[in-house]
């Protein structure tokens, strides 16, 4: 099956036996009943599976090219999972940029559960290799493209090298999705997704999910997955599922609109520097050409001055809400510095080039001249 076809037909969605409805039955069920003692119909109890849920990560697996799949109430909920799947002292290889929530729970796993986790520009495979030489390192993780600052990231080039040195590769694709990129095709061992953002793609559910290349992995996440019951809903799983079916169109409408955004962004005399890996401008233009099938919906700008004109900027948009979170289908604007990355110390996110000013846009699938003549009327005034 191509793309479309399998976001509908994928991971065994048929019609329902017994009603022969056309979507997924939400089973609002805790517990299952039994025939005898410990003898079911593949169903006990709902934070160990449930049948909804079950449709999803087979879906999501199959969109990945996993072995199987793990649904979660949150993306942190997944990564949390993952993490505890790790023994005191492993050491984790971090990109350097990351969600401002992801930092902060791997700083606090560094301090209260004793794991090691250290940062480095992945972008440079000497100071990769530098770094995987120091000492084992038992996990690479980075998300690619990056929040906020979209760099891309050599998935294959990262994975031969750390396989080399015998560390786990996990791959957050959550701004990309399995539409555009597919890690575990490029080498990657686990692939991380946000179900809350372009999975979901209405900004009504908050959910998160591992697909795995291999079947050991999955079964370690998946006794974690049910001891730690960090499980989404029946409902939030039919609504993951709702959305995907309309991924592969979603996101091209999110790909056109962030096109033109940043296209009409370049050279303005207000802007500082438009981010955008569609455009040749972008450091890792070649690389995103290479393992992504299209650019996707994340667009990031630096305006010129400081924290004030960002903000006369923000109060004059129409159709980009001010608000957290993304890849919905309203179009959202945030400042990373003073929102979803306000846990960083100022000097680390000024180092990263998380300024002031910086704003990241999250394109809608509302009509792309509509979103331009937004965004360039807030620059004007």
């Amino acid at each position: 099956m191509r793309f479309d076809t399998k976001a509908i037909h994928g991971g065994d969605q048929k019609p329902d036996p017994q009603t022969g409805a056309v979507n997924v039955p939400v089973y609002l069920t805790s517990t299952y009943a039994q025939s005898s003692p410990g003898v079911t119909k593949g169903y006990d109890y709902s934070r160990t599976a449930n049948p909804t849920r079950a449709v999803l990560e087979r879906t999501i697996a199959d969109l990945e090219g996993g072995v199987g799949g793990l649904a979660f109430s949150s993306g942190l909920g997944a990564f949390g999972t993952f993490l505890w799947s790790l023994k005191s002292g492993s050491r984790i290889l971090a990109g350097d940029d990351l969600y401002g929530g992801t930092v902060r729970l791997l700083e606090h796993a560094r301090r209260t559960w004793g794991l090691a986790p250290q940062y480095v520009d992945l972008r440079s495979p000497e100071q990769l290799e530098r770094a995987l030489s120091e000492s084992a390192a038992r996990v690479v993780y980075f998300e690619t493209p990056t929040n906020p600052l979209l760099t891309v990231l050599d998935i294959a080039e990262i994975s031969r090298r750390a396989h080399a040195a015998g560390a786990t590769v996990v791959v957050d694709n959550t701004f990309a999705t399995p539409y555009l990129q597919r890690p575990l095709e490029l080498g990657a061992d686990v692939v991380l997704h946000s179900t809350t953002k372009y999975l979901g793609g209405h900004s009504d559910i908050v959910g998160g999910a591992l697909v795995f290349r291999d079947q050991e992995t999955y079964e370690q996440l998946k006794w974690l997955q049910n001891a730690a019951g960090a499980v989404p809903s029946p409902l939030d799983c039919f609504l993951v599922l709702r959305g995907i079916h309309t991924l592969g169109a979603r996101m091209r409408a999110h790909q056109a609109g962030a096109t033109a955004i940043a296209q009409a962004l370049t050279n303005q005399p207000q802007v500082k520097r438009v981010i955008y890996p569609g455009l040749a401008s972008h450091p890792q233009h070649e690389v995103a050409r290479r393992q992504m099938s299209g650019f996707g919906g994340m667009v990031s700008m630096e305006l010129n001055g400081g924290t004030e004109e960002a903000q006369k900027f923000l109060s004059r948009l129409k159709y980009f809400y001010l608000g957290e979170s993304l890849g919905g289908v309203e179009s959202l604007v945030e400042a990373p510095a003073l929102m979803t990355h306000q846990s960083i110390p100022k000097e680390d996110r000024e180092r990263r080039g998380i300024t002031d000013s910086l704003l990241r846009l999250s394109v809608g699938i509302e009509d792309p001249q509509d979103l331009v003549d937004d965004v360039l009327g807030a620059l004007r005034g």
